[in-house]
């Protein structure tokens, strides 16, 4: 693409003194503007001074609102917090301290919350997940593969409505978490296997707990897959994208 041949060719310190520029030319005239004042004020005179700091301020506040809102436009066209870092120089870590829940997650009454638009292929991932950090990471991972029709549930209660709410798409694959509220995953694992309209939806258990008990149990109840959190966030990642690469990319689906 020529916009990204464009970019790699402007160095950091390139951009900096264009921004830099281009900044104090602008401050420089809304200050005189401001003031009513000639272009060359006296340099004795702290008037311009003053009103030149009071403008940076103001240009300041309103560049922060505008990276707000270009990381939001980034988030909801397929970025991660990955790229949204690398953008302002920053860590993925850096840049989710500073626009958290770019992903629209909430710690409201649980519901379902569809975070990406327009796919580049077909795909919905049903994720049944109350951590809300967790949740985060999970999207942000899948952002990475591409864009991913997701849906987030916080238990399974809210999953099986969702699930039986009619017009609602059939979802691709999955996630499960396994300790939430009002229905566990544990409980929803059974009852979406003993559904004859829902069975056949891959299954996926990503969860913290490592029981003999609990791995036991959800193949026992026809889990597709048992998956442990990993501590590390590199290592979270990258197993949340090999569940996305297998069920989404490799495996074949039943044709409905």
């Amino acid at each position: 693409m020529p916009g990204k041949d464009f970019v790699s060719r402007i160095t950091p310190q390139e951009t900096a003194s264009l921004t830099d520029a281009a900044v104090g030319d602008l401050a420089q005239r809304l200050a005189r503007r401001l003031l009513g004042a000639p272009s060359h004020p006296a340099p004795d005179d702290p008037a311009q001074a003053l009103a030149l700091l009071r403008v940076l301020d103001h240009l300041k506040q309103a560049t922060e609102r505008l990276q707000q809102e270009a990381a939001t436009a980034a988030a909801r066209a397929g970025a991660g917090y990955p790229q949204i870092g690398a953008a302002c120089g920053m860590t993925r870590q850096g840049a989710r301290r500073r626009w958290p829940g770019l992903f629209h997650h909430s710690t409201e009454k649980p519901t379902e919350h569809p975070t990406m638009t327009t796919p580049a292929r077909p795909f919905d991932v049903l994720l049944v997940e109350d951590d809300i950090a967790d949740a985060m990471l999970i999207e942000e991972a899948l952002s990475e593969r591409g864009a991913r029709n997701l849906v987030q549930v916080t238990d399974g209660v809210a999953a099986l409505e969702h699930l039986r709410a009619p017009g609602t798409p059939r979802p691709d694959l999955i996630v499960l978490d396994l300790n939430m509220p009002r229905m566990n995953g544990r409980d929803l694992l059974k009852v979406l296997k003993n559904d004859d309209d829902l069975q056949t939806i891959p299954v996926v258990v990503l969860t913290t707990s490592t029981a003999p008990d609990d791995v036991t149990g959800a193949y026992s109840s026809h889990a597709n897959a048992y998956v442990t959190k990993p501590v590390n966030l590199e290592e979270f990642e990258r197993a949340v994208q090999s569940i996305d690469s297998f069920y989404l990319d490799t495996a074949t689906r039943p044709r409905l």
